[in-house]
């Protein structure tokens, strides 16, 4: 039996208060959960307002009501998580613990068998959908063969995209995964930056960089680059090519042209898949009326054979308060 502290035997004696006690069956993963020198119980308490102390293999939890339910559901989440990671000897971030406690408060949570049934294996670790909406885009992504992922930044458009193509190759469903963006300036003069077109386009493209590394193991992803299966290249590098048997993601769409989208799209060759995504609320080319983007969700978004995955604020797995910027620049 777990001893209770006096400071929680004082909140047993307030009104709607109570406690619930967990038992796990891993005291090694229970502190894998825990993190290192149990800050994420520290963090919890502070977020949830509840005090949770634990002993061996259990956890006991005092609070009022809601708050006990809320901590109880967001522990058990990441703990079956964390058993089904085949990484599962690393310390969980509490990241983990903020993006599903704010999928709890926005009733937006995914549930475990649905996130076992939309898991995405990588070399490095096994990603799951957070929201119900990244839940959605997954699906799409595993039903149809051109897909629109249309959100805020944030929504995890980008990374689940780079986490398929992964899966995808890993299992060799696929020869190549093509990995491409817009070379647009928000606000900045390409021109001045240093080095050759390669050096320019780069910091561009970082974010997939950081996707893949995240995935697979360096030493991988650049054998895979030098061999040409992986290829990170600016949208205008597509011109005149056919992509059979690849994975192709095109990222920050919005800032395509109508005439290069259309080039992009039918680039399309047998055996491939095509993602596009993109925020039509960060439009960065010069002329708005004229993104590629824009233009192909008013031209497609009928036909049976593509899909548009619509994302939102709910869906933002960054900082809470990224979700409160993106409804104040909404209204």
């Amino acid at each position: 039996m777990i001893k209770i502290n006096d400071r929680n035997k004082k909140l047993l004696n307030r009104k709607n208060f109570s406690q619930v006690e967990l038992t796990f069956n891993s005291n090694n993963h229970l502190n894998t959960l825990l993190g290192e020198n149990s800050k994420n119980i520290d963090k919890l308490n502070e977020i949830i307002d509840v005090e949770i102390s634990f002993f061996g293999n259990k956890l006991i939890i005092v609070g009022e009501n809601q708050n006990i339910e809320l901590a109880e559901i967001l522990i058990n989440k990441v703990y079956d998580m964390l058993l089904l990671n085949k990484n599962n000897n690393q310390n969980i971030d509490f990241s983990i613990f903020e993006s599903e406690y704010k999928m709890l408060k926005n009733k937006n949570s995914v549930d475990t068998s649905s996130k076992i049934l939309n898991s995405i294996d990588t070399w490095k670790k096994t990603i799951y959908p957070k929201s119900d909406g990244q839940k959605k885009y997954i699906k799409a992504v595993n039903e149809y063969d051109v897909i629109f992922g249309l959100g805020p930044a944030g929504t995890g458009k980008s990374y689940l995209a780079v986490a398929k193509a992964v899966q995808f190759l890993k299992k060799g469903n696929i020869e190549k995964i093509i990995l491409s963006r817009p070379a647009v300036e928000a606000g900045e003069n390409l021109g001045f930056l240093p080095g050759d077109m390669k050096d320019k386009v780069d910091p561009y493209l970082r974010p997939i960089y950081d996707a893949l590394y995240e995935m697979m193991p360096f030493e991988l992803v650049e054998k895979k680059i030098h061999e040409g299966i992986i290829e990170i290249a600016p949208v205008a590098f597509m011109r005149g090519r056919t992509f059979k048997n690849s994975f192709i993601i095109i990222d920050e769409a919005q800032n395509t042209s109508s005439i290069q989208m259309k080039m992009i799209l039918t680039r399309l060759g047998h055996g491939s898949k095509m993602i596009i995504n993109g925020d039509l609320t960060q439009i960065d080319i010069k002329y708005l009326n004229d993104s590629g983007l824009n233009t192909a969700k008013k031209k497609l978004i009928n036909l049976k054979n593509i899909k548009f995955v619509n994302l939102n604020q709910k869906d933002v797995v960054r900082h809470e308060i990224v979700s409160d910027i993106i409804n104040a620049y909404e209204k």
